[in-house]
């Protein structure tokens, strides 16, 4: 069958793999229809991406047919049409046990730790298959990185009326946008590109759109005065902009890193204490995001259809996928075609 695999940094390759055996206990076999390309594939291309290894079949934003399922005990079926949830927990670690499988202790996350959804087959624990009885393929496939947005919201426990500010317009940033939206918040977006910015406008057009460019706290500050927002998510892996994102967040707020880094963040104490400031971390997302998410899609209530400016097959791909991260590609989300 074929597969795309990122042998080293810098290298991806269209091959032919052996299909895999038939599922065991708990375990379905997929075909995988459609898989979204994230910004944690091109850090592992560049190789800056942490908990990554190489050689390694990308990919853990995937629309899914079931093709065999051993055990009906999660409720899945051969045909289901499914969106996979790539946080395969361990079910018995201490984070596990504390109902946080999304940190688990022994965390095989597919497309990172384990080979992903990039091939025309895999095995996956059942458990972690969501399925949707209306949505496309590529709908499913977006899932995923909607459920990042919505756990990372989940995490800030916003209220309705608050002054919200997400730095970085990328997908996992409108992924934020959209349930901060959800959530009744108003809602800023800070980012460098304008390209990226315009996008966000088009569909967000309740949002206020500020330029990263120049001095962005003086920019924000245009619109909030001293009164800065209570929660600020920073979207972006960027360590400038994680640095630079303290400074956002009015006294008593919560600054929400959504991304990261390969290094260390560092903030003035003085300050973060005379704000009395919370600092999170998100990571990853959980079932019930997952289940949510495709009940506002079903539903109508959330569009992503605009988000996908890019696709490819799998031959095509490999030459594609360097081109799509330069900074006049216009991407916003690509997906590739199994």
């Amino acid at each position: 069958m074929k597969a795309v695999k990122l042998e080293r940094p810098g290298k991806l390759q269209c091959l032919q793999v052996d299909e895999p055996e038939m599922p065991s206990t708990g375990q379905a076999l997929i075909r995988i229809k459609q898989v979204g390309v994230c910004g944690t594939d091109l850090h592992a291309f560049q190789g800056t991406q942490p908990f990554f290894s190489y050689p390694r079949i990308l990919g853990h934003e995937s629309g899914v047919e079931v093709v065999a399922v051993e055990g009906t005990e999660h409720g899945i079926v051969s045909g289901m049409h499914c969106a996979i949830e790539p946080y395969f927990a361990c079910q018995h670690c201490p984070a596990c046990r504390r109902g946080k499988p999304n940190c688990c202790l022994n965390i095989q996350v597919f497309g990172v730790h384990i080979d992903g959804g990039m091939r025309e087959l895999a095995l996956v624990p059942a458990r972690y298959l969501h399925p949707a009885s209306t949505l496309s393929f590529e709908q499913l496939a977006l899932v995923e990185p909607l459920a990042i947005g919505s756990h990372a919201v989940t995490r800030a426990q916003l209220h309705k009326g608050e002054q919200v500010l997400v730095v970085g317009a990328g997908p996992i940033g409108l992924a934020v946008i959209q349930f901060a939206l959800l959530a009744g918040t108003q809602v800023f977006v800070l980012d460098v590109s304008e390209q990226r910015l315009t996008f966000c406008q088009q569909i967000y057009p309740q949002v206020t759109c500020l330029s990263g460019q120049g001095d962005p706290l003086a920019n924000l500050q245009q619109f909030t005065g001293d009164d800065l927002p209570t929660a600020v998510f920073d979207a972006t892996g960027n360590p400038q902009s994680m640095h630079a994102s303290f400074s956002y967040v009015g006294n008593g707020g919560r600054l929400i890193f959504v991304g990261l880094f390969q290094g260390d963040v560092t903030f003035h104490d003085p300050d973060f204490h005379r704000r009395e400031l919370t600092l999170l971390s998100s990571r990853n997302a959980e079932a019930a995001d997952f289940r949510q998410i495709i009940t506002y899609l079903e539903a109508g209530q959330i569009d992503i259809a605009p988000w996908i400016t890019h696709r490819a097959s799998a031959d095509e791909m490999v030459d594609a996928f360097p081109q799509w991260f330069n900074r006049d590609s216009g991407i916003i989300k690509a997906v590739i075609a199994f």
